[in-house]
């Protein structure tokens, strides 16, 4: 693959096969303070893990570019992922963005107008298959807003009805939460912080892992990370992204915080999940690996 700024011009992948590879390209880059990547492990989640993972996410992703609906196509890639290894949740979130951006490359359009047509497109069983998800990895989520705790999505298949009852959509369900989740945010905001995370990824130089863990560290020290805030509060989530501004450019210093954090639980799920999802655009785009 070359680089260029054409499109897919170039390219030798298809978008579902650059998808497995963003997935893979994001766990190996290293140092991403607080994530498994391929010098650290958590515990019980570990690095092949991951790597399983993204495998067996492939076929969800292959029905996005076939044009399958949103949820049905994230539900799979779902299923899949937490049935081909035993860590359980690797990367629920990285596909949640994945699939919209894979429908929208697949679609001729991976442009932050095409990726929102896809995401408001979006219907009452796409939302269903969303919810349907969960069922299938334990996936860390705040308390839902204030009455709606018949749409809990902890609830699985089981708060279908309120959706359909409700008449919403998979977009309706993101912009409920996207004033405390980072992906639904970038659902709601045409993924602007894929999109800029993906030009910085084209502009800098270097192996590609190496630019993804880049990418990470600058993610983190721009916004606290929804995850972070979730499992230990906003203060915490604000001070990780303090201390990771501090360490840019001080290859030591990020991977001290990479091994505290690690050791600590604090986990930047969100930011690596976009970190995925920017990969996939510049690999789109014709970064070269």
């Amino acid at each position: 693959m070359t680089e260029d700024d054409d499109g897919r011009r170039g390219a030798s992948f298809s978008p579902a096969e650059h998808a497995e590879l963003a997935l893979l390209l994001e766990v190996a880059g290293t140092p991403k303070p607080g994530n498994v990547d391929r010098r650290r492990d958590f515990p019980d989640l570990r690095f092949e893990h991951f790597l399983a993972g993204a495998v067996g996410a492939r076929r969800g992703l292959d029905r996005a570019a076939a044009g399958a609906p949103v949820g049905e196509a994230f539900e799979r890639a779902v299923a899949g992922m937490a049935a081909r290894q035993g860590g359980g949740n690797t990367q629920f979130g990285c596909l949640l963005l994945l699939v919209p951006l894979v429908s929208a490359a697949a679609g001729g359009d991976l442009t932050p107008g095409g990726a929102a047509a896809v995401a408001e497109s979006t219907t009452v069983e796409d939302a269903a298959g969303f919810y349907r998800a969960f069922e299938h990895a334990n996936v860390a989520v705040g308390d839902p807003p204030a009455g709606a705790g018949d749409l809990d999505v902890r609830r699985g298949g089981e708060a279908i009805p309120a959706l359909r009852e409700r008449e919403l959509t998979l977009y309706d369900v993101m912009e409920m939460s996207a004033d405390r989740d980072g992906n639904a945010r970038e659902w709601t905001g045409e993924f602007r912080r894929t999109f800029g995370a993906a030009e910085g990824i084209l502009a800098d130089d270097g192996p590609v892992l190496d630019r993804a863990a880049r990418t990470f560290l600058d993610l983190l020290a721009e916004e606290p990370d929804s995850l972070v805030a979730v499992q230990h509060g906003e203060a915490v989530a604000a001070d990780v992204s303090r201390r990771a501004a501090a360490v840019r450019g001080d290859p030591e210093a990020v991977a001290a915080l990479a091994d505290e954090l690690v050791a600590d639980g604090r986990n930047p799920g969100t930011t690596a999940d976009i970190t995925a999802a920017a990969l996939f655009v510049a690999l789109e785009r014709g970064v070269a690996v």
